[in-house]
């Protein structure tokens, strides 16, 4: 049986909460399609913090890069609200990007059928609403130097370095171009080159990169626009990709047109094939502990690192269907409870979802 090195960081907040039934799931669907995982665990975030006394420790980011794929719950919340920018556990988070060379973050908008009245849009503008946002992971503006805090003329000014790289543009275009080509053939690039300089490169890099996926309908739109079709008309988007900041922005717009956070997957790749998969949905420290948490999004997370990072389609499609049917039954967390509903904690919604792989 062919074995695969599997890091999971369940993280802060709900992270270990949702983190052992997805774990649980990711056994089982492997087993279903006869592999094996080596599965082992690290600190990263606040509790990394706690215990070590750095967000991101030396030994945590080793076994991170010696991995076939990281699967990670979340980090942060208010205890370490009170730390420097550069100890705060999203510092973690940041690193592993970075340590692992993840430049291309995938955000899926999928509208299971059963959840489209919980959307805050009309069920007609969503139903069947299928987006894929990719977001340029590594660059931008998060990274991009100079950058601080310091005094002019008597006062505190701050300030950030937008910058993006001729290679860097065109190595997450052609993600976005491969990607659309396994869909439904439209790639739509998200900029600001009506303002922006380093957009203005940015629509160039991707235009010449057209060039090589004929097939692939190009278009371009600015960001403020983006936002705006996206509460507007959202099926009308097939691929977005676009850079860090943007992208960061309007993933989380799009995840709320499918009524909730608890319900969608994330990736981050690395050109190796290397993947982090996460839920978007943070740490959610408020419900912590209170088995209230969704897990399906981090059980989806688990889909995505089958497909993207394993090569394993047929263990990621099991489990979507098993979330589906889940769901089609009626079961629903308290984020996406509705009218007649059954509504289950975090241990049971994992538990249904296995009883259905």
């Amino acid at each position: 049986m062919t074995s695969h090195k599997i890091y999971v960081l369940p993280g802060d907040g709900i992270g270990p909460e949702v983190m052992q039934p997805a774990v649980a799931v990711m056994h089982k669907a492997a087993a279903s399609a006869g592999v094996t995982l080596e599965v082992s665990e690290g600190l990263v975030g606040g509790v990394a913090i706690d215990a070590t006394g750095t967000p991101l420790p030396a030994q945590t980011l080793a076994a991170a890069q010696a991995s076939d794929a990281v699967l990670l719950g979340g980090v942060g919340g208010p205890k370490w609200d009170h730390l420097s920018m550069d100890q705060r556990p999203e510092k973690g988070l940041l690193g592993l990007r970075q340590g692992l060379g993840l430049f291309a973050n995938l955000r899926p908008a999928l509208l299971f059928a059963p959840l489209a009245e919980a959307s805050s849009l009309k069920p007609e503008l969503v139903v069947d609403l299928d987006i894929l946002i990719i977001r340029e992971l590594t660059g931008g503006i998060y990274f991009g130097e100079p950058r601080g805090v310091e005094s002019r003329n008597n006062e505190r000014v701050g300030f950030n370095t937008l910058v993006y790289a001729e290679h860097e543009i065109a190595r997450i275009a052609k993600v976005g171009f491969e990607l659309a080509q396994k869909r439904n053939g439209r790639l739509c690039s998200v900029d600001k080159a009506n303002v922006l300089e380093v957009s203005q490169l940015w629509r160039e890099v991707v235009s010449d990169g057209h060039k090589n996926f004929a097939d692939v309908e190009l278009s371009h739109m600015y960001v403020d626009n983006a936002a705006m079709q996206l509460v507007r008309a959202p099926k009308q988007f097939d691929v977005i990709v676009t850079g860090n900041m943007f992208g960061d922005i309007l993933s989380d717009v799009a995840a709320m047109l499918t009524g909730s956070l608890g319900m969608l997957p994330s990736a981050s790749l690395a050109a190796s094939g290397l993947g982090l998969y996460e839920p978007v949905h943070g740490t959610a420290p408020d419900i912590a502990g209170q088995n209230k948490a969704n897990p399906l999004a981090t059980i989806l997370s688990v889909a995505m690192l089958f497909r993207y990072s394993l090569d394993i389609p047929e263990a990621a499609d099991a489990i979507e269907s098993a979330v589906a049917r889940v769901l089609d039954m009626g079961y629903r967390t308290p984020d996406i409870a509705g009218a007649d509903k059954t509504l289950v904690g975090t241990v049971e919604m994992g538990e249904l979802v296995m009883a259905q792989l």
